[in-house]
């Protein structure tokens, strides 16, 4: 992806300000002999000053908000494991070792400035270095072990807007999120991670016409749903997650560093983030488990459609598609009869039941 327009705004406004600076900094100085500073110096300091932060910026570009405050609470921690460590008295220890006059290239020196020399050394590796392992423990760590210090942050997540959910490209492309979020049964913020989105725009441009006729209809749902008010949708760019990775790993991950829940129609995606410990919430277990139950000697008005397997049977359906096998009514196909459940039986497509004509 290109770089935005108005980070190539911002960039530009930087330099010319740092460009003014220089130049400001060169009129200061006009007519001091020893330091004064020409114009064109100004300008080339300036725009060199510029030049190492925007390369700072460009090679950090992966690091978003969400890092740099994880990196800083993470900061913040080891600072403080390492104000601990020198309350201890390791100062008064280094102190007790050097505190003698020591013959120092030819001359005298006190070691009490030598071993205040050595503390000052001391004291800043020590602040540096868990300074420094603090912030990478922390860009290491997940939200699970954010939780177990500070709980207080999920408990207010969780209890008031309800977790996010994290959407895959099958989901987006089945079409009915927009109905189950409207209807009250979703709660909580839809992401699509980038790299979902440019998957979804790959397979629009395909040869294939029927996936390319899905991914079109996702691409425009998607469209939609960002203007409804009623729906919460974000784009998220998710550059923490390893691009190396296939798409299911990468929605894992996705899902695991924003704590958030998987929705996908993929059962092998389902199974996969399961086992990484991520709840999975499946389009397909849903319209299972929202399927009416036929139980035996329950009478149900069934409109017969067409034959059956047999020469005596006529089918019909249910209104979540459900088949049902009536015996002895091919003379009733077209018409809607009252039929009465005589057995069901489980097959990997779903439940078949058989009936009778209640008459």
């Amino acid at each position: 992806m290109g770089t935005p327009a108005s980070v190539n705004i911002v960039r530009l406004l930087y330099v010319l300000i740092c460009v003014v600076a220089g130049c400001m900094l060169a009129f200061g100085t006009k007519g001091y002999e020893s330091w004064g500073l020409p114009m064109w110096g100004g300008i080339i300091g300036g725009l060199l000053v510029a030049g190492i932060f925007i390369l700072v910026e460009v090679l950090i570009k992966g690091f978003t908000v969400r890092g740099l405050s994880t990196a800083t609470f993470g900061l913040l921690v080891g600072l403080f494991c390492a104000f601990l460590l020198t309350r201890v008295g390791l100062s008064e220890l280094v102190t007790a070792v050097f505190d003698r006059t020591l013959e120092l290239n030819g001359g005298l020196a006190s070691g009490r400035d030598i071993a205040q020399t050595i503390n000052l050394a001391v004291g800043t590796m020590i602040y540096a270095g868990f300074g420094f392992i603090g912030a990478v423990l922390a860009l290491r760590s997940s939200r699970d072990d954010f939780a177990f210090i500070l709980p207080y942050v999920r408990f207010r997540q969780d209890g008031t807007s309800g977790r996010p959910m994290v959407l895959d490209a099958d989901t987006i492309m089945d079409g009915r999120i927009p109905g189950l979020v409207k209807s009250g049964f979703l709660a909580g913020r839809l992401i699509v991670p980038r790299f979902v989105l440019d998957d979804l725009q790959t397979i629009s441009e395909s040869g294939n016409a029927t996936q390319r006729q899905r991914a079109v209809r996702g691409l425009e749902l998607l469209e939609r749903m960002q203007a409804d008010s009623g729906i919460a949708i974000t784009v998220e760019d998710a550059s923490e997650v390893d691009r190396r990775e296939s798409v299911h790993s990468r929605l894992v991950q996705t899902a695991l560093l924003l704590g958030a829940r998987l929705m996908t129609t993929d059962d092998s995606l389902g199974k996969f983030a399961r086992l990484r410990g991520v709840e999975v919430l499946s389009l397909h277990e849903l319209a299972e488990a929202l399927r009416p139950s036929v139980v035996v000697g329950e009478r149900i008005r069934l409109a017969l459609v067409r034959p059956g397997k047999d020469d005596h049977q006529a089918v019909g359906y249910l209104s979540d598609g459900t088949m049902i096998v009536v015996n002895q009514a091919v003379q009733r196909i077209g018409k809607t009869e009252d039929v009465q459940v005589i057995s069901t039986l489980q097959t990997a497509g779903g439940t078949m039941v058989f009936a009778e004509l209640a008459n």
